[in-house]
């Protein structure tokens, strides 16, 4: 029986609370029903391993799960192709009713199932082995009969790997296995029940009684010798995934307000980590639209630095170790051996191309990409993330190695002339020019450097450094800021307003009544109750980007607004799905998830907006004396802006 008892009472206690992966575990409900095979997006929650990451739904099929490894061409899909994309079914066949929540510190999700005869618990997993990840990948569902009978069928049917292969199931003395393109994926059963093998599908039909047992397996390689597990130790390793979780969530250290949804946004980031490398996912999936007319459809199963440099900053603050180094080490590697890009792949390689492919993707709003066209984009603001993410790593007690030193010397050396030059800013666009946060991303980024110098770690020319950073707040403070508006501007010569200057409010380049301004005028023109778009203009084409708004409660924040701050967070909450996952941006005219799903942004904003609010006298990260390294020094308080957050130092990440 998986219970709370090995979890600190702050991470148990009133875990209803929104975001908490645990909001709505006793309210029976109808699961959200599906459209033409498709269901909405709030229905899914995510499991993983540290290599892949499967969505189920809340009638308990998973419809996304990429076999073994998250950025490979996807084995189950019906998220993007409901009729040939592949499936993972099991459910009751009669009517039923539906609640779930995720073990507490745990990625282990349980859905109750309720019938007009009975009851059952369906236990989801992605296993995990004694020495840690498991060489193959391994999804368990286990069937647990709670009262009365339930009828259920389950279906294992692979998909088409978006269009580009055919699959097939072979018969062998070890029972089926699904072949398609260089995968293989055994389907294990323990339990009485029914199986049906056909040549595409893997199929059956149970029945449970109190006390029952089933159990569905799925074992999955790639281009290698197929594992056959046994069906029990299949079932064993799901107690033994759930402690391997918990060792990890007790070493999370975070003592503030909103602490469950706070640790549900650290796990659903541990999902995207790639354990292999110490890279991060920007999401779980590709294609899902941004829009509900179409166009804005991205893979964002790929490495951005941003992402990169928000998560350890992050986690460096939790006290997590292990995580930080790994994703330190993979950021230092791949942009020593590649020249400056906005991401990557997952292994550390650059992305090539962008294909899409003829499905019909979700509820028919294409096109499906595999591969994403920013990748030969320029992005200054680059240049502030791995800098902040360095300067984090080494403030935290680390060290840099010669080499290191010397190659970020230079990026500091290129960032000097850079922030002059027109690029497609942090959203990624089209259209050049010299946007707002771009040169302050610069401008961080040489703060940083000088700092590093200073303390010796980076060779380099410190007074040019701070002196060019000088130059960029002058110049952000003579060509962004707009007296029509009241605020700064996305960039020079338009009054559009950007919601990415707000992470930029405690760099101390201007007062804080302006900008404190530029909060209350991004909140007026782009905001929709607790949430808010991009940019200027995007009412109209797409849905509120989620991380905005948590930009926007940490600004709030870090300018003294406490009580605005804990109102918004709290309205901000409300808006998560059942289980505390969140997809990249939400319709607020529906509630409706739109966008890549788990998003890291997202939940990496509402850790830091967290962090901000959390640093008030009556709500605080833990007590530094009993973390695992000392916090870096605080600043001498600014003469313009005293930054609320006495972590951050006086060349704050941006996040």
């Amino acid at each position: 029986m998986i219970d709370d008892a090995t979890l600190p009472d702050s991470l148990t206690a009133d875990d209803g609370i929104p975001g908490s992966g645990r909001r709505d575990a006793d309210r029976l409900r109808a699961p959200a029903p599906r459209e033409d095979g498709y269901v909405a997006l709030r229905s899914y929650a995510a499991i993983g391993d540290g290599r892949t990451v499967a969505l189920v739904a809340e009638d308990g099929r998973i419809d996304w799960f990429p076999v073994p490894v998250l950025d490979a061409r996807p084995v189950f899909a019906a998220l993007l192709d409901a009729d040939q994309g592949g499936r993972v079914e099991l459910a009751p066949t009669v009517p039923f009713e539906v609640a779930r929540e995720y073990v507490p510190g745990t990625n282990v999700l349980v859905t109750r199932f309720v019938t007009g005869t009975g009851e059952v618990r369906v236990t989801d997993a992605m296993t995990t082995g004694v020495a840690g990840r498991l060489p193959w990948c391994e999804l368990v569902r286990r069937v647990e009969g709670v009262r009365g009978s339930v009828p259920m069928a389950w279906r294992v049917a692979p998909g088409t790997m978006l269009g580009t292969a055919s699959p097939w199931v072979r018969r062998t003395r070890r029972g089926p296995v699904i072949t398609v393109d260089g995968v293989s994926v055994v389907v294990a059963t323990l339990g009485e029940m029914t199986t049906h093998v056909d040549d595409r599908e893997v199929a059956g039909v149970l029945t449970t009684s109190p006390g029952s047992r089933h159990v569905l397996g799925l074992a999955g390689t790639r281009d290698e010798p197929v594992f056959v597990p046994d069906p029990e130790l299949m079932d064993a390793g799901i107690e033994r995934t759930v402690e391997n979780w918990r060792v990890w969530t007790r070493e999370f250290h975070y003592d503030g307000p909103w602490a469950q949804a706070v640790q549900r946004s650290a796990l659903a980031l541990k999902l995207l980590v790639h354990a292999p490398t110490g890279s991060i996912a920007a999401a779980g999936t590709t294609a899902l639209p941004e829009s509900w007319d179409g166009g804005k459809n991205w893979d964002y199963r790929y490495a951005w630095v941003r992402d990169v440099a928000y998560v350890v900053d992050a986690l460096t603050r939790f006290g997590l170790r292990e995580e930080t180094h790994a994703a330190m080490s993979w950021t230092l590697r791949t942009v020593a051996k590649h020249p400056p890009s906005v991401f990557f792949t997952l292994d550390g390689e650059l992305a090539h191309g962008r294909a899409e492919r003829d499905v019909p993707g979700w509820r028919g709003i294409g096109p499906v990409v595999d591969g994403n066209r920013a990748s030969r984009q320029l992005q200054l603001g680059s240049y502030g993330d791995l800098m902040g993410v360095v300067r984090t790593y080494v403030d935290a007690g680390n060290l840099l190695d010669a080499e290191t030193g010397r190659v970020l010397a230079g990026v500091a050396d290129r960032a000097c002339d850079a922030w002059r030059q027109p690029d497609a800013g942090i959203w990624e666009l089209t259209d050049a020019h010299r946007y707002t946060s771009s040169a302050l991303g610069c401008r961080h980024a040489l703060l940083c450097a000088a700092h590093l110098a200073d303390e010796g770690h980076l060779p380099g020319d410190a007074d040019r450094w701070r002196a060019e950073a000088d130059a960029i707040a002058a110049w952000v403070r003579a060509e962004c800021w707009s007296d029509a508006k009241g605020a700064y501007v996305m960039h020079p010569g338009t009054d559009a307003l950007d919601a990415s200057v707000l992470l930029f409010v405690d760099q101390e380049f201007d007062t804080p009544e302006r900008l404190g301004a530029t909060l209350d005028a991004v909140r007026a023109e782009l905001g929709a109750g607790p949430l808010l778009w991009r940019y200027s203009g995007m009412q109209d084409e797409e849905g509120t980007f989620v991380a905005c708004a948590f930009w926007g409660v940490r600004a709030a924040a870090l300018l003294g607004r406490l009580d605005e701050a804990r109102t918004w967070m709290d309205e901000l909450l409300e808006q998560a799905n059942d289980v505390g996952i969140w997809s990249e941006m939400i319709d607020a005219r529906t509630g409706d998830f739109l966008g890549n799903v788990p998003q890291a942004l997202s939940h990496l904003a509402l850790v830091h907006a967290a962090l901000a609010v959390g640093s008030d006298a009556d709500a605080h990260v833990v007590d530094p004396e009993q973390a695992p390294y000392p916090p870096p020094e605080e600043p001498p308080e600014h003469p313009q802006t005293r930054s609320r957050d006495p972590w951050r130092s006086a060349a704050p990440t941006g996040t």
